[in-house]
């Protein structure tokens, strides 16, 4: 489910149409999943949430969020492979590798630019959040 707004910048028009789908955790604020404007897609950070919780342990939650923002992503008519930019937010950089590599296997040789920051916490106690800049079919 979505719908369609309108943007006005400098007398222009654009269309913003927010994306949304069940088979993705629903926002745990005031924010959608994510926002497909033109050929770009922007999506929220996804948590490593499965069924409506936290997955155990850093391996299953980056798995989790991965496969959360590929719902996204496929709810929007996008993919891994148009995957442009990540920001990956870890509660712990010494989870980096391991996120790293879990990661990777996401994108098989179809890399986005990425950045990957620490942060003193994440919402809901999450240790990984995972944030997507994507092409989408205009």
């Amino acid at each position: 489910m979505s719908f369609k707004g309108e943007l006005k910048r400098k007398g222009e028009s654009m269309s913003k149409q927010i994306v949304h789908t069940d088979k993705a955790p629903a926002a745990v604020g005031p924010y959608v999943q994510g926002v497909k404007t033109g050929s770009l897609l922007f999506t929220s950070g996804q948590l490593g949430l499965k069924d409506g919780r936290l997955a155990e342990g850093i391996e299953a939650q980056a798995h989790a969020a991965m496969e959360n923002l590929g719902e996204i992503l496929k709810a929007s008519g996008s993919d891994y492979a148009m995957v442009v930019k990540c920001t990956i937010f870890l509660q712990d950089l010494s989870d980096f590798g391991v996120v790293n590599k879990i990661y990777e296997g996401y994108f098989g040789d179809s890399f986005p630019a990425r950045s990957c920051v620490q942060v003193a916490a994440l919402p809901l106690g999450g240790l990984v959040e995972i944030e997507c800049v994507a092409e989408v079919q205009a």
